[in-house]
């Protein structure tokens, strides 16, 4: 925390007082001692002997605190430190919930848990990363994997039990009703993996996304979703790519009315689909994944986005992070500026500069650089570097 935040924090740590020094002076009658006896956590009022007060004991004619419980003298308002409560006796309670707190909480300096999520599985892995790149590349790819699949199987387990079906079939919905897709004559090639209501990839459905892709972008946006939520049907293609554009035409409602609860489910069936696929290819010793990496990382991506800005799903920077990071590190550009983001604002994880720098160098090397961010390349935020200087 720099000086001006702990000067910020003094100003804000004084706004309790409602009365100022000036105002105070004003309400003085006259000028009047006040004996206080004190050390340095404690002070007590001692007042002078109250004759006719009936105490027992003939020691009227001695000095004598302040009682805790009674209220002390206006007089005292002048001395009254600003950092305390409104009693000033040595009673531990109420120094404890009066202004009386340890420096450590006063500068907010006292050491916070670890941020954690309920999105974020509790045996994700912690991946080492080397500043300088240094390792086995594939090794860390695979690493980096095997942890999204891992998010991906999470988020998918999750939706099925708010949903178990995901949705109703698409093809008995009227908003989705279609002519049946258009096969190339080979018919659809054997299925990649065991999909729960069809094939995930085949010739005819990459053929029939890259229709959806031309209607989209020709600006006939209804037919284009259809086509899409008909290939993202988890009783029939049940395509991760198909389930992933869907989602996020729901989510913006291109063609449709935005839904984005739903588009986190099908966002979420497309990473659980494409985990799928790559787990197998992992177990068969694939250190880089298999034909759905792609699938997988853009599926992470988007649901990163959600959590970021709470589209569908309540807001959670902790799990923003954690799917943004993981994208990053399996190559998307786009998370890669995100997670120097999040490093840099401290958005679901503490503030590092140095991992900042380091991501939007990475994006910036792979071609997706932001303009005013010369200040990742200062010496100081080299991998090399011994010695980090703030």
């Amino acid at each position: 925390m720099g000086i001006r935040d702990l000067v910020k924090k003094k100003e804000r740590l004084g706004e309790g007082d409602s009365s100022s020094y000036s105002e105070t002076l004003g309400r003085l009658d006259g000028p009047e001692f006040t004996f206080i006896r004190s050390d340095t956590s404690t002070q007590e009022i001692i007042h002078p002997p109250s004759y006719g007060s009936g105490r027992a004991g003939g020691g009227d004619h001695l000095l004598s605190a302040q009682d805790s419980g009674s209220k002390s003298r206006r007089s005292l308002d002048v001395f009254r430190p600003r950092s305390r409560g409104n009693s000033v006796s040595s009673d531990t309670s109420s120094r404890k919930e009066g202004g009386h707190r340890r420096l450590s909480h006063r500068f907010n300096l006292s050491r916070h848990p670890t941020p954690t999520s309920e999105f974020v599985p509790e045996n994700l892995p912690q991946i080492n990363i080397t500043p300088d790149g240094a390792g086995d590349k594939d090794e860390s790819e695979r690493q980096w994997e095997n942890r999204a699949t891992l998010l991906a199987n999470a988020s998918g387990e999750r939706q099925r039990s708010r949903s178990p079906s995901l949705v109703t079939p698409l093809a008995s919905s009227p908003a989705h009703e279609l002519p049946p897709l258009n096969f190339s004559e080979n018919g659809p090639a054997a299925p990649t993996s065991p999909g729960r209501g069809g094939v995930v990839s085949s010739k005819a459905i990459d053929d029939d996304i890259q229709e959806a892709i031309r209607l989209h972008e020709e600006g006939d946006l209804d037919r284009s979703t259809r086509l899409f939520g008909r290939l993202a049907d988890p009783q029939g293609a049940n395509n991760p790519l198909s389930q992933v554009l869907y989602g996020l035409a729901l989510r913006h409602g291109w063609g449709c009315e935005p839904d984005p609860e739903r588009a986190v489910t099908y966002l979420s069936a497309a990473a659980s689909n494409a985990a799928l696929v790559e787990n197998m290819a992992l177990k068969a010793g694939l250190k880089k994944g298999g034909a759905a990496k792609g699938e997988l990382v853009l599926a992470i991506f988007e649901l990163a986005n959600c959590f970021r800005n709470g589209w569908g799903i309540p807001r959670d920077p902790v799990a923003a992070k954690q799917y943004y990071e993981t994208a990053a590190n399996l190559g998307d550009t786009d998370a890669m500026n995100e997670t120097a983001w999040c490093y840099l604002e401290g958005f679901g994880c503490k503030k590092d500069k140095y991992a900042a720098a380091r991501y939007y160098r990475l994006a910036e090397d792979n071609g997706n650089k932001i303009l005013g961010n010369t200040w990742i390349w200062k010496d100081k935020y080299n991998p090399t570097s011994n010695k980090k200087k703030k």
